[in-house]
């Protein structure tokens, strides 16, 4: 079986969306621009527009993010924090596109709204199948993410020399509790 030919127009979309998460990222949303991204792509302005409409739209589909959440009910009640929380490493060591999102989420209305979605669609139905009580599912998963944004923050935007210098091991150790009382905990 043959393979289908790449198209010159893939290669395109690809080249902007790079050039966009880079430019996201080092600029922020507000500086970013459509000419800055076609200048590193290196194409034309136009190309851009014809592809995504405006930078909303480019914004919207650089930083399109599957978190990959395991799913809670593949995994032992007692190992949902861990997992989550070495799932969360993973996705920022290996994808600049959550560090160009959190910086812009934090200065940027869609930026923001991006991040909501993010949680809404792909945090909330973790937290609902594990929450002990489905009406506190929002607040707890909001906890959790209060531990695992502010790691981001402070480990990949921020640089923080302590925070950096943690290992892998001992974030997850120190983390995993944290996450895992937040979502499977009584209430306090």
């Amino acid at each position: 079986m043959t393979e289908t030919p790449r198209r010159r127009s893939d290669d395109t979309r690809d080249a902007i969306l790079a050039a966009a998460r880079e430019r996201f990222a080092t600029d922020g949303y507000e500086r970013a621009t459509i000419r800055a991204i076609a200048k590193d792509a290196q194409i034309d302005p136009s190309m851009v527009m014809r592809y995504y409409g405006n930078k909303e739209g480019l914004f919207a589909a650089a930083v399109s993010v599957d978190l990959g959440l395991p799913e809670p009910g593949s995994l032992p009640r007692h190992d949902i924090g861990r997992a989550l929380v070495s799932r969360f490493l993973d996705l920022w060591e290996e994808n600049e596109v959550l560090t160009a999102l959190l910086r812009v989420g934090a200065t940027n209305q869609a930026g923001a709204e991006r991040m909501q979605g993010i949680f809404q669609e792909q945090v909330m139905p973790a937290a609902l199948l594990v929450c002990p009580d489905p009406e506190q599912a929002p607040a707890r998963a909001a906890l959790a993410a209060t531990q695992l944004l502010g790691l981001a923050l402070t480990r990949y935007v921020l640089r923080l020399p302590p925070t950096v210098a943690l290992a892998r091991e001992e974030i997850v150790a120190w983390l995993a509790p944290t996450v895992q009382r937040y979502l499977t905990a009584p209430s306090p």
